[in-house]
């Protein structure tokens, strides 16, 4: 064809992109666009979210990405608008015969590229999609009956059976950069006040951006990556690989990190473990294509019989971290602060919501979807739901975490709760999992009065254990 427009969404990389490999083959003049949707924007600006992480890590991201554009004769055109009406208008502006793009699993998505595939057929142009956030996709891997999988350890282990070296190759875009053309209208990334936001904390935080950045943070982990089963649930170790906010928004490969982990896999438990993490980011994408009634009610509709409490005074000591528990206090004082938490402290801090505090899960994903900078509604949901066994893989509903043997398990020494809870700092390792117990004479040597400096627990765990087995009842009686 004659040209074409390459839409960058959740992709923001030149390298290994299957979208952009096959604009760049199909097309003799490639143009490149991003559109900063107000349909996602102005919902954030509405509820007085001007300053937003994510929307100041995808505009430095841009940056970086129109750079690599320009080195090799293109730019990045950006918009702000209706991603659906931008793009359609600007394939008439620029003429182009066709539109690529990467799929996009969100129930929002899927309907704005139908709704876009529509107008532009309406006007003799198509648009052509392509896989790349994911190894696996849809129906690519499915029970022996067909059926799409809703227990991950059996999902793994076909997904691995499935796996060959062509799902983990990598896109070539390099020698077809050529086809890039400057665009015949005026290119350039509107101010971050231009959108309605402020710039954020990303310096402050030293969160890397872009495609340098994910690169070096993969790199980083490669040398602690054979660790990672025995360092990954300590909050207070450098366990992680952080690679999550790059790989919701495409800065890095999910077939690059794929490829180095499965590789490594045989002769490495870590690797091994973390090659389980990203088939686990698969599943819950296809959970969430097959069964998009997840996005609202529980994957398994008994649960949606259970009656949550209100409670607009605990949920707001939960968001706070004033629940009188350090180890969710610490986890939700690192989200409000830095728009990360670990994953075992999304566990913790979800268990303690929905069955210490009986508040429904959806409050709690919603508030986690508001605050993450790496948040993807596939994941955070099916975390959410897994917490509260009301989804996939559950756990039953009569297991529920204790907050205080998770913290002594996991925070053995208390570093992390100190790092956020300065007020616990001079208890000692023993003391600070469940200071409430401390005599009045101790809380005063040690700084720290209950009820002063430090709230008292919001409930009494194991009063609060025995109500969940009551509330979840209901899910039982049905079954």
């Amino acid at each position: 064809m004659d040209s074409a427009l390459i839409w960058f969404r959740r992709d923001l990389r030149l390298a290994d992109n299957a979208a952009l490999h096959h604009c760049l083959k199909s097309a003799r003049r490639v143009y490149a666009a991003f559109v900063f949707d107000r349909a996602i924007l102005d919902e954030l600006l509405a509820e007085g979210l001007t300053t937003d992480r994510r929307v100041d890590f995808i505009h430095r991201s841009l940056h970086e990405l129109d750079a690599g554009l320009r080195a090799h004769g293109g730019a990045l055109l950006v918009r702000h608008g209706i991603a659906a009406d931008e793009i359609v208008r600007l394939a008439g502006e620029l003429g182009v015969d066709a539109v690529f793009a990467n799929h996009d699993y969100e129930p929002y998505a899927t309907a704005r590229d139908t709704a876009v595939a529509s107008r532009l057929a309406a006007a003799g142009r198509r648009l052509h999609t392509f896989k790349d956030q994911v190894v696996f996709e849809r129906d690519e891997v499915l029970t022996g009956a067909g059926r799409p999988f809703s227990v991950f350890t059996p999902y793994k282990n076909a997904w691995l059976k499935a796996l060959t070296p062509f799902h983990l190759r990598s896109y070539e875009v390099d020698r077809y950069l050529a086809a890039l053309a400057p665009p015949p209208v005026p290119a350039a990334i509107p101010a971050l006040p231009a959108l309605g936001f402020a710039g954020s904390d990303l310096d402050e935080l030293k969160v890397p951006v872009g495609v340098g950045g994910g690169r070096r943070l993969f790199d980083e982990f490669k040398a602690r990556i054979d660790e990672y089963h025995e360092t990954r649930d300590y909050p207070a170790v450098r366990g992680p690989s952080y690679l999550s906010v790059h790989l919701r928004f495409g800065t890095v490969s999910i077939r690059e990190l794929a490829r180095f982990a499965h590789e490594r896999s045989a002769r490495s438990a870590g690797a091994a473990t973390w090659l389980s993490e990203l088939v686990w980011r698969d599943f819950y994408q296809q959970v969430l294509f097959h069964f998009p009634h997840v996005a609202t009610s529980s994957f398994r509709p008994e649960y949606d019989r259970i009656r949550w409490q209100p409670a607009p005074e605990l949920f707001a000591a939960w968001c706070e971290g004033r629940t009188g528990y350090p180890l969710v206090d610490a986890a939700m004082m690192q989200i409000n602060r830095t728009g990360y938490m670990h994953n075992r402290l999304r566990m913790v801090t979800a268990s303690f919501l929905t069955k210490d505090l009986g508040i429904d899960w959806r409050r709690g994903e919603r508030y986690f979807a508001r605050r993450l900078i790496d948040f993807d509604l596939a994941a955070n949901n099916g975390g959410w739901q897994w917490a509260a066994s009301s989804g996939c893989d559950a756990q039953p509903y009569f297991r529920i975490f204790n907050p205080v043997t998770q913290s002594e398990k996991f925070d053995p020494d208390g570093r992390f709760i100190r790092r956020y809870l300065p007020q616990l700092a001079n208890l000692s390792a023993k003391e600070i999992h469940a200071p409430w117990l401390l005599s009045p004479q101790r809380q005063r040597e040690a700084g720290c009065l209950i009820g002063t400096d430090y709230p008292p627990p919001v409930v009494d765990h194991a009063e609060a254990r025995a109500r969940t087995l009551d509330r979840y009842a209901v899910v039982k009686q049905q079954r």
